[in-house]
């Protein structure tokens, strides 16, 4: 069977793509000033030599240390670089660009590199656990262009009044960097325009009455698995209107889904980012909203049956469930991505731990059994990006429906 009504149409919105990914960069967060009270600065400098050998000696050997937990939130959490590997102790990752703005200070752009992996601030800014605080104007180092952690260190502060846990008076600043995620939307969005482009001309090229071949047959088939599988039994007669969004949604979340399970690449986890879930989530939220007819808000103001007396209750219990929906459709794409990258990441912490503890020939044979286990969840993951595109787009499909149902 082919398709008759010109494809490339189907894909008119990718623009919510788009803008998607200005609104989950992270990014119009507003970040609180910090400051490092004064207080702090002369107990730090009381500190005695000795004191600060010991810190010293116990953070080079915390550093030695293999912590699991680090590392997988490191590598779960966005971030403002794309870290690929490190190499003799060096971290090799490609720095983004940092959009910073301030009403005292305008706007700042510069590279993620110019933190040094957080110890450097850059016009004010520091770098902290993957945060980016914003140092106040009583700050000794509030006017330098670029001052190191170790120099702060050497005057007194420690590493934690660096990272901003005191709060300073010069209120919020905006934060729009393409961080990691952000980078991984950007380059999903990507990918759609050429693949779909490339099948569009094709048909462009060959007609409506020729059958399609190689990788025009493929995508075809998945296009019409999702309009007849999934549009006409979930939406019906007008599933038509919904077919640019289902297949939009349904390819960005597969494609994002796929890109996270590339390794060397940085380790992409765009739908494992629950501002990202949540936007496509309220974009199914308002278009069913927009599209509810009388039959759909009379079924939650007046349900049909229900007695007068048990409106009251029930009204407020049926506009929960308008909104309960879409939160669902959020938390169930982000946590079954999340949970698969962390259990992998898991199989793979266990090689470490089993050095640290027993010694390197232990790790070696710790390896065994973990990079099997490492593979076969990742084989698994290649199944769940599948299925949890198919699932959100089949519950999208299934709330459009309800939302233009006609009365019976």
């Amino acid at each position: 069977m082919m398709l008759k009504h010109r494809p490339h149409k189907a894909f008119k919105p990718f623009f919510l793509l788009i803008s998607l990914a200005f609104l989950t960069s992270g990014s119009l967060l507003a970040s609180e000033d910090y400051d490092v009270h004064a207080e702090d600065s002369t107990h730090q400098h009381g500190v005695n030599e000795e004191a600060s050998a010991h810190a010293t000696d116990h953070s080079e050997h915390e550093a030695e240390a293999f912590n699991a937990g680090d590392m997988i939130m490191h590598h779960v959490m966005d971030a403002y670089d794309i870290h690929l590997m490190d190499i003799g102790g060096h971290s090799v990752s490609i720095p983004l660009p940092v959009i910073l703005y301030s009403t005292e200070d305008g706007l700042s752009v510069f590279l993620s590199s110019s933190f040094h992996h957080g110890h450097a601030a850059k016009n004010r800014y520091v770098l902290n656990h993957g945060h980016i605080y914003r140092l106040g104007l009583n700050n000794p180092f509030a006017s330098s262009e670029e001052i190191h952690l170790e120099e702060a260190m050497s005057m007194g502060y420690s590493e934690q009044s660096w990272g901003g846990v005191f709060r300073g008076e010069n209120g919020a600043f905006i934060d729009l960097s393409i961080t990691k995620t952000v980078a991984g939307i950007l380059i999903t969005v990507l990918l759609m325009f050429i693949i779909f482009s490339k099948v569009a001309g094709a048909y462009k090229r060959e007609g409506s009455n020729e059958a399609p071949k190689g990788f025009q047959a493929l995508m075809e088939t998945i296009i019409l698995f999702i309009r007849d599988e999934i549009a006409k039994p979930s939406i019906g007669h007008k599933y038509e209107r919904f077919m640019p969004f289902l297949l939009t949604i349904f390819f960005f979340i597969w494609i994002a889904n796929i890109l996270g399970l590339i390794p060397f690449i940085g380790g992409f986890n765009v739908t494992g980012n629950i501002a990202v879930t949540m936007v496509l989530a309220l974009f199914t939220f308002v278009m069913t909203t927009v599209n509810g007819n009388k039959t759909y808000w009379g079924h939650i103001f007046a349900t049909p049956g229900v007695p007068g007396w048990l409106l009251p209750l029930m009204i407020p219990i049926e506009l929960l469930g308008v909104f309960t929906k879409p939160l669902v459709l959020c938390l169930r794409l982000f946590a079954n991505i999340t949970a698969g990258h962390i259990i992998i990441l898991s199989f793979m912490s266990l090689i470490f731990i089993f050095a640290d503890i027993y010694g390197a020939g232990a790790g070696y044979g710790a390896s065994i059994v973990s990079l099997l286990f490492g593979v076969f969840m990742n084989v698994m993951e290649l199944l769940v990006a599948f299925l949890q595109a198919y699932v959100f787009t089949l519950l999208s499909a299934l709330y459009f429906g309800s939302a233009v149902e006609e009365h019976h």
